[in-house]
């Protein structure tokens, strides 16, 4: 099958002729662009689909208003703002970040009005579609209800992510001719056009699409229950997320599972499986010379070091990190007190000191989330501590990876034609554990039992605490591709040719030693790191906390922390659980108070403002209608 590929450029040419409302609403946007192409030429079924492949371009956010501040994977937005991650780096670079991580931000930061203006482009784009459907010509009724179905799912994810990050926007569709609308009262955004979009999908689409990347209607199913589940319509989702466990397939007709490994959900190399529902795809070199089709959005969050050399942005938490421990004799996490014990980490050890990594036990789940040192970063080698962060005292000692290709295949999957790499990696907008947590909540909260919603816990549990998925988990072996040497004995290491970095494998020991520095024939100049303490299992039919639905939802909302780490959910889930004010300051108190990173120091969640970001004051400014403002601004932001 085919992959769905997403040429922006082009595609932007093409559709710059159909009444594009974007962001910076004004005379131009009616007014066709020269060389561009008529509705009437576009009136067909490669036309149509020309300008939905545009449609699919604007999901990355890319070349329209910026570039990381606009990006599809929401990292700064959903991970940065909630708690999983420092920005990372140094306080002097992309500074609008800093704001956000400890709501501070105001309606003049610039980021706020970048992302605006990439999904109000998204909702333009669809609409350029949906009005261009009833004039097909030679095209049958199914066909334009499939182009139709697509380009409503698209408007609907746009609309869905501004009213996550913004709630008071403007509705605008295919028929607004005036796209200086308010806000507020009628002409506002609702749920019920989010909806709308999505039952249309939902009843239009084919189960199977003819390339991958295209939404289908159970990813059409699941958004609507996402919906759902942000309104808290538990009754409606629990019905439909029950239809989609039991019927749903992915683009490609198969049925949803979780994948085998944890871990393949990032590679790109095992992409657009089983439990993929919705996905932004990207691609490696793709011909263009840049990196625009390359997970451009997250150019800046690679280790700092070779061989990315860019950026150090994208940090992980030290609280982040600490929900990972388990308890070592149930294998489950501590849902209330995860911070009283820390995760051992190299903060102020230098790179050429010995340090040993934490031994207490853990959720195999944070290995493939965070790089930490002495612990193999995908197949690069065992992350190698400050070597790899520009400025620990600021960002902290650790890093993330899920969007990270791998050393085996960078060449396929990486894309260095800019200064800082892209990657192949796709990121999935929704995958099956999702669906499968969101079905745990609706339990709990419409009306189903405890029980069941405990199954569909262990079910994304299961998949890493299994024995037979121990050849998943993050071992020493991991660092093998890459070695300098495999030895069976300190002797025969001492005698390795190696410099400063490189490490071997021991089989004698069953772990891994890289040389510090000096000379490789000497022992002590090298560190060995063991395999990490994985103990993890499910959580027991009739025992605590699957007795009583607080308890229940308290263990459900940490495990979506835990599977969906630096995934972009996060501020968006404590938002929606109205959790958002008790737990951020929270964090704000132990990462900026107890810890003293001064990104986290000043950070305060005041309720009634925080929920959502303030409308950009450049989108007033441009909107106003004989000098007064047609947009409102959020509560707390005057």
């Amino acid at each position: 099958m085919k992959k769905l590929r997403l040429y922006i450029t082009a595609v932007i040419v093409v559709t710059a002729g159909l009444f594009l409302y974007s962001c910076d609403t004004g005379e131009f946007l009616s007014t066709p662009a020269l060389g561009s192409v008529s509705e009437e030429v576009l009136a067909n079924e490669k036309g149509a689909d020309a300008l939905l492949v545009g449609a699919y371009a604007a999901l990355n956010g890319q070349n329209i208003s910026g570039f990381w501040s606009a990006g599809g994977t929401n990292w700064v937005y959903g991970s940065v703002a909630g708690g999983d991650a420092h920005k990372g780096s140094i306080l002097n670079d992309q500074t609008p970040i800093n704001p956000i991580m400890s709501m501070s931000h105001t309606s003049a930061n610039g980021f706020f009005n970048d992302i605006w203006v990439a999904r109000y482009e998204g909702v333009s784009r669809a609409n350029s579609v949906i009005a261009l459907v009833p004039q097909l010509e030679g095209v049958d009724d199914a066909t334009s209800a499939r182009i139709e179905g697509e380009a409503r799912f698209l408007r609907g994810h746009y609309y869905f992510e501004l009213k996550k990050l913004f709630n008071n926007v403007p509705y605008i569709d295919e028929n607004t001719e005036n796209f200086k609308q308010p806000n507020t009262g009628e002409s506002a955004l609702t749920w019920a056009d989010i909806e709308a979009d999505f039952q249309f999908a939902y009843d239009n689409l084919p189960e199977v699409q003819n390339q991958i990347g295209r939404a289908n209607r159970w990813a059409a199913a699941s958004y609507l229950a996402k919906a759902y589940a942000f309104q808290g319509k538990w009754n409606e989702a629990r019905t439909l997320l029950t239809t989609i466990i039991n019927q749903g397939t992915n683009a490609a007709g198969v049925p949803y599972a979780l994948q085998d490994h944890y871990g393949d959900n990032f590679r790109a190399d095992a992409e657009n499986s089983s439990e993929t529902v919705f996905s932004i795809q990207y691609v490696g070199k793709d011909g263009t010379g840049t990196i625009d089709n390359s997970r451009q959005e997250d150019m800046l969050n690679y280790p700092f070091g070779n061989p990315f050399n860019c950026c150090g942005f994208y940090q992980p938490t030290q609280d982040l990190v600490n929900s990972f421990r388990t308890d070592g004799t149930t294998g489950l996490p501590f849902l209330d007190n995860y911070n009283d014990t820390m995760v051992d980490s190299d903060m102020g050890v230098p790179a050429d000191q010995q340090f040993t990594i934490y031994s207490g036990p853990l959720d195999p789940r944070l290995d493939w989330s965070v790089g930490r040192r002495g612990v193999p970063y995908l197949d690069w080698g065992p992350f190698k501590g400050q070597t790899w962060i520009r400025q620990q005292s600021y960002g902290g000692p650790y890093h993330a990876q899920k969007h990270v290709y791998r050393q085996e295949n960078a060449e396929a999957f990486g894309n260095r034609n800019e200064w800082a790499p892209g990657s192949a990696v796709n990121y999935d907008v929704i995958r099956f554990a999702d669906v499968l947590l969101w079905a745990a909540e609706a339990e709990i909260e419409g009306g189903g039992t405890l029980d069941q919603a405990r199954q569909y816990v262990n079910q994304v549990r299961g998949r890493v605490a299994d024995d037979d998925y121990g050849d998943g988990w993050v071992t020493y072996t991991d660092n093998q591709p890459f070695a300098a040497a495999v030895v069976g004995s300190e002797a025969e290491m001492t005698a390795v040719d190696a410099n400063t970095g490189d490490w071997v494998i021991r089989t004698d020991t069953e772990s891994t030693f890289v040389l510090l520095g000096g000379d490789p024939a000497n022992a002590a100049n090298w560190n060995e790191y063991v395999d990490p303490n994985y103990v993890i299992d499910t959580y027991p039919a009739g025992q605590a906390p699957f007795t009583n639905a607080t308890d229940a939802l308290e263990a459900v909302h940490f495990e979506r922390k835990l599977e969906l780490a630096l995934e972009g959910h996060r501020f968006f889930d404590l938002v929606r659980w109205g959790e958002a004010a008790q737990t951020l300051n929270a964090f704000y108190a132990y990462e900026g108070g107890q810890l003293g990173f001064s990104d986290f120091a000043s950070g305060n969640f005041q309720t009634g403002k925080n929920e959502y970001f303030p409308i950009p004051q450049t989108q007033i400014d441009l909107t106003r209608v004989d000098g007064e403002p047609t947009l409102t601004q959020n509560p707390g932001y005057n």
